[in-house]
């Protein structure tokens, strides 16, 4: 079975991207694709917005393959987003897709996002304490306005891979964005404006 890595790593060739271009990021790759056949976390186990109980896990990072249920209409998408979850959402949940910004905007944002952690321990427990109106009453999570998304659980097309803490830096600059119907270009420089 192929993972969502195989697909990035697939698509980025057809593209001439190759995303993993140093031994650590092909290590990296190869170790979320072997972590991915073997993982049990499916969209209906993340968040069940109808009881707000069990495996709510708010504040992790994860990398997922997504197809929108509305990609004729929208201008444009991320194949592969890599998410901090917000919380529950009508038919999903909310996370912010780190994709949407540039890189040293990503850094800028994630700067801030490290005040919000439960522990300074960097290891399975740490995570981030999120929700929307923390991220948006304060002016230095400002870069996470277009990065805030809604995904539905039936258009995901993949395990989720979390993203443990120690690897949240490596993740967020490993080119794994695939935007479809744009440029990565556009979209950031949309994303800009929108800041």
């Amino acid at each position: 079975m192929a993972s969502i890595f195989d697909d990035i790593l697939a698509t980025g060739a057809r593209k001439g991207q190759i995303p993993a271009r140093t031994q650590q990021a092909r290590d990296w790759y190869r170790e979320k694709a072997r972590q991915q056949r073997s993982a049990a976390v499916y969209p209906d186990n993340i968040i069940r917005s109808s009881t707000g109980k069990a495996e709510v896990l708010i504040g992790r990072m994860y990398h997922f393959k997504y197809d929108p249920k509305t990609a004729k209409t929208l201008p444009y998408y991320d194949r592969f987003p890599l998410i901090f979850m917000v919380g529950p959402a009508k038919g999903g949940f909310y996370g912010i897709n780190l994709h949407y910004l540039p890189p040293q905007l990503r850094a800028k944002l994630m700067d801030g996002l490290y005040d919000l952690t439960n522990n300074t321990r960097y290891d399975e427990s740490t995570k981030l304490k999120l929700t929307y109106d923390l991220l948006n009453s304060a002016s230095k999570f400002r870069y996470f306005k277009p990065t805030f998304k809604h995904y539905l659980n039936q258009h995901v097309r993949s395990k989720f891979i979390e993203i443990n803490s120690t690897e949240w830096d490596t993740a967020l600059f490993l080119p794994t964005e695939r935007f479809e119907k744009a440029k990565k270009t556009q979209v950031w420089a949309d994303s800009r404006k929108m800041i």
